[in-house]
C-alpha cells in the first residue's frame, strides 16, 4: 500500500507514531486525518508486557477510532538492528511522537538530541503524565490519577458526595490535542528557522489548564472551587431542571438571558425581586430561585421548553443518552459519525474531526491497520531486500 494521505494540508509530512493508549494516538489522529503519512511503530508480539492495552482488541471501536488513517510496522527498538531501522526512518520523517515515561527514550537511544543529530529538522513530541523533569517525572500517569491531582475530581459531583471521576478521559484527550497544536506550531516555526525542536506536554499541566476559570478564581480571588452538582458554580440560573417528562439543561446566565427568561415564564415580578437583582445575588439565592423555576418547568415537556427557550434566545437543550446523541438531527447534519470499510467490506463507524477546513477538510479513508500490516512495505521503501527482511524477522527485530 502506498502512503495514506487522507487529506492535503499535511500530506507532505511523515509522522512516526511510537505512542500507545490514548493521549499519543489522539494527537497523531489529528495529523493523520489531515493528511500526514503516519507510520505506527509497534513492538513485535511478546516484547511489551503491557501490549494488551494497545493490541488486545484491534477491531474494537476504540482502537479503530484512535488509529485510523495510519500504516503499521513492527520494530523491536531494544535490538540494535531495530534501532538502526528506526533511525533510517527518522532521516525521512518530520515528526516523532512518543508517550513513554521520560527516561525510556534516553535508554532506548531515541531522545531528542540523538534524533536531531540524524535529522536537524525533526520534531520530537513527548507526552507524559507529569512532565519531562521534576520530582514526579518518573511516575507513570493515567487519566484518573491526573483527574484527582489536577483538581477535577474535587469539583465534580454533588456537594458532600466526595471526589468523583469525570465520565471520559479528559486529561488524556486534551493533552493529545495540546500536543498536536504544539507540533503544528513547531512545523510553522521550522518554515523560518529550518530547525526542528522538542515539543512536550503533560497530562498534569493540561488538566490544571482545563480547570481554567476554576483555577483562576483560586489564584486571583482566593475562592476555592467546590462541588456544585448540576449547577454552574458562578452563574444562575444555569443547570439541570425537571420538565413534566424528563430533564433539560438551562443556561440563562447574564442579564439579557435573565430578562428574556422572566418574560418567557410571565414572571415580571422576578425582575424586581431584590434577591435576584444581579447574577451574584441569583447565585447566592439559587435554592429559592431554582424551586420557583421547577414549579414553572413542571407544567410542560422537555421538547416544549427547549423549543420555546431557544426561540427567544435563551440556551436550553435536552439531556441525551449516547444512542440519542447520534440520532439527533444536528449531529447527523454535522456528519459526526463517519463510516469506513476494511478490505473485507466490514464497516467501522468513527468520530470525525470536530474542526472543518472548508477547502481541505479532514477525511477518514482507512480503518486502523493490522499489527505490523505494513512492515515489509516500509522496509522495502527503505531499500531492504527480501532476504534482509526475512533475516530481520528471524532475529525478532520485526
Amino acid at each position: 500500500m502506498a502512503r495514506i494521505n487522507a487529506s492535503t494540508p499535511l500530506s507532505r509530512l511523515r509522522v512516526l507514531d511510537l505512542s500507545r493508549v490514548r493521549a499519543g494516538p489522539t494527537c497523531v489522529r489529528i495529523l493523520a486525518d489531515f493528511g500526514a503519512d503516519v507510520i505506527r511503530i509497534e513492538p513485535p508480539a511478546g516484547i511489551d508486557p503491557n501490549e494488551a492495552m494497545f493490541a488486545a482488541d484491534r477491531n474494537g471501536g476504540d482502537f479503530q477510532n484512535l488509529n485510523r488513517n495510519k500504516r503499521s510496522m513492527t520494530l523491536n527498538l531494544k535490538k540494535p538492528a531495530g534501532l538502526a531501522v528506526f533511525k533510517q526512518l527518522v532521516a525521512t520523517a518530520d515528526v516523532v511522537v512518543e508517550n513513554w515515561r521520560p527516561d525510556v527514550k534516553t535508554r532506548l537511544g531515541v531522545d531528542y538530541e540523538t534524533l536531531r543529530a540524524i535529522n536537524p529538522r525533526i520534531i520530537l513530541a513527548s507526552i507524559s503524565g507529569f512532565g519531562q523533569d521534576g520530582p514526579y517525572a518518573p511516575r507513570p500517569g493515567f487519566d484518573q490519577i491526573i483527574q484527582g491531582m489536577g483538581g477535577l475530581m474535587s469539583v465534580t459531583g454533588f456537594p458532600g458526595g466526595g471526589p468523583l471521576r469525570a465520565g471520559l478521559a479528559v486529561a488524556d484527550c486534551s493533552t493529545g490535542i495540546y500536543a498536536a497544536v504544539g507540533i503544528l506550531l513547531a512545523l510553522l516555526e521550522r518554515e523560518h528557522s529550518g530547525q526542528g525542536q522538542w515539543v512536550h506536554s503533560s497530562l498534569l499541566h493540561t488538566q490544571i489548564a482545563l480547570m481554567d476559570f476554576q483555577a483562576a478564581r483560586y489564584l486571583n480571588d482566593g475562592d476555592t472551587p467546590v462541588q456544585a452538582g448540576n449547577d454552574h458554580p458562578t452563574s444562575s440560573p444555569m443547570g439541570l431542571f425537571e420538565a413534566s417528562d424528563g430533564t433539560f439543561n438551562l443556561g440563562a446566565s447574564g442579564e439579557g438571558n435573565w430578562r428574556r427568561l422572566c418574560e418567557c415564564l410571565d414572571k415580571p415580578q422576578w425582575l424586581d425581586d431584590p434577591r435576584y437583582a444581579t447574577e451574584k445575588l441569583r447565585v447566592l439565592n439559587r435554592t429559592a430561585l431554582n424551586a420557583s423555576l421547577a414549579r414553572c418547568f413542571s407544567q410542560h415537556t422537555v421538547a416544549h421548553w427547549v423549543e420555546r427557550l431557544n426561540q427567544i434566545g435563551v440556551p436550553a437543550g435536552p439531556v441525551y443518552s449516547i444512542p440519542q446523541v447520534f440520532d439527533d438531527a444536528q449531529v447527523k447534519h454535522l456528519a459526526v459519525a463517519q463510516s469506513v470499510a476494511d478490505d473485507t467490506g466490514h464497516e467501522y463507524h468513527l468520530i470525525s474531526q470536530p474542526v472543518t477546513l472548508t477547502r481541505t477538510p479532514a477525511h477518514i479513508v482507512r480503518p486502523a491497520p493490522g499489527w505490523g500490516e505494513h512492515t515489509r512495505e516500509m522496509l522495502a521503501e527503505l531499500g531492504y531486500q527480501d532476504n534482509e527482511v526475512e533475516h530481520l524477522y528471524d532475529e525478532g527485530v520485526v
